[in-house]
């Protein structure tokens, strides 16, 4: 657990009587305000009832969407409150309609053992995230802006690093970026601070894979783009045995060993991209493999007839993977020993386009060795078809894993380092 070192986990930490500030990831997906899916919360859960059972007085602190103003009404945690609740029914927990000022300190003060106090949603302030909001008429007035709230959010931080005395990180999901939450308000804490279960189990899983994995060690990669995934492809094809790609990415690669894929996406501007990939798998010893059958139809819908083939046809657009390179692959991840997977092999929120990435979730269940799911679609499509349980990690943070699997330093987790 080297990528560990310097690094206290909440086992290390004095919590006996201190409020501790808790960076969790409550990013939920919610509809007309209610919580679709609460696996982010249930995965903070041992974190925050180790700290209660310690003495320690949560101070439990997220983002939500992406809002544009302060504040916005549907972008409140006021529903994840009341889930919360409900997960942890023999503890109180009391919702605070801000996340910095007097009050806020205030209520922080008066917690009791066994209270959970939750602040409201961090980004309801620019400074948190550090980009300013708004239009700006030129370069010179968004340069300025951009200025005076690199001060601000030091003010903001230490309003933030106000309302505890210890700070403890479980939101791998947002270690990826370098907010007030996750790394400005850090420093306030000097030795105080540590991870979290939730993050240590992250960096636990996604660090042996990336650097001490067992072989064979297989990737998938799936999705829409290949220039999304650039760094962490080339950063596989140095680590990994054999690459599985699928998704719409397959067919830039594909078109770009002068395959005809007909109407499939591809991105034409990163034919460049694609090259070099090839060219850099050629050259090593990892073997970059292709979908040689496929799913298709001339229109993405539910009516529009679809049909398997290995030669694409005038207007056929690829929608999936077809059984043959579901069987590849799936011998090819069973017969693994560390597989690492990112990205559906298709279209797969439709069902007549999600055998392939089905199939790649089965054969993960099928390994004997270890199997992550690196957060993002796969990690939905792995839970919507309730294998979750049967792989020996599923990611909370999809930009998160795959930015640690290609090896970059997350700010949140360097934030930590006692010797950092």
């Amino acid at each position: 657990m080297a990528y560990l070192d310097g690094i206290k986990r909440v086992e290390d930490l004095d919590l006996d009587g201190k409020r501790v500030f808790v960076r969790v990831d409550f990013n939920v997906p919610l509809d007309n305000g209610v919580i679709t899916d609460d696996f982010r919360i249930r995965q903070a859960i041992p974190t925050i009832q180790y700290i209660i059972r310690n003495g320690g007085l949560p101070v439990v602190a997220s983002h939500l969407g992406r809002p544009k103003a302060n504040p916005s009404p549907e972008f409140s945690l006021k529903p994840v409150a009341e889930r919360l609740s409900e997960l942890l029914p023999e503890r109180e927990v009391i919702f605070a309609e801000d996340c910095i000022g007097d009050g806020v300190v205030e209520q922080s003060k008066r917690l009791e053992p066994g209270q959970i106090l939750l602040l409201e949603n961090l980004r309801f302030y620019e400074e948190e995230e550090g980009k300013p909001r708004g239009k700006f008429n030129s370069d010179e007035e968004k340069a300025a802006a951009k200025k005076a709230l690199k001060e601000s959010q030091k003010k903001f931080a230490e309003s933030l690093a106000a309302l505890a005395d210890v700070y403890v990180n479980d939101a791998f999901g947002t270690c990826h970026r370098a907010h007030a939450s996750m790394a400005t308000m850090v420093p306030f804490f000097g030795e105080n601070k540590g991870c979290g279960y939730l993050l240590e189990k992250e960096i636990k899983f996604l660090g042996n894979i990336v650097y001490d994995p067992e072989h064979p060690f297989v990737a998938v990669m799936g999705g829409a783009k290949v220039s999304d995934k650039i760094g962490v492809i080339e950063s596989l094809i140095e680590k990994c045995d054999q690459i599985c790609i699928g998704g719409a990415m397959a067919y830039t690669l594909l078109s770009a060993k002068g395959v005809d894929v007909a109407s499939s996406r591809v991105e034409k501007e990163a034919m460049d991209i694609a090259k070099s990939i090839l060219d850099k798998a050629a050259n090593s010893k990892c073997e970059l493999l292709l979908p040689v059958d496929h799913v298709v139809s001339t229109a993405l819908d539910d009516t529009t007839p679809c049909e398997t083939v290995e030669a694409f046809g005038a207007g056929q657009m690829g929608l999936d993977v077809g059984p043959k390179t579901r069987e590849l692959y799936g011998n090819v991840i069973r017969k693994a020993k560390s597989v690492f997977w990112n990205g559906p092999m298709g279209v797969f929120e439709n069902p007549r386009y999600a055998d392939g990435t089905i199939a790649i979730a089965k054969a993960m269940t099928e390994c004997a060795g270890t199997t992550v799911v690196g957060g993002g679609d796969s990690a939905a499509a792995i839970r919507q078809f309730g294998m979750d349980d049967k792989v020996t990690h599923v990611s909370t943070g999809g930009g998160a894993s795959l930015e640690l699997v290609e090896g970059k330093a997350l700010p949140g987790v360097e934030a930590l380092r006692i010797n950092g």
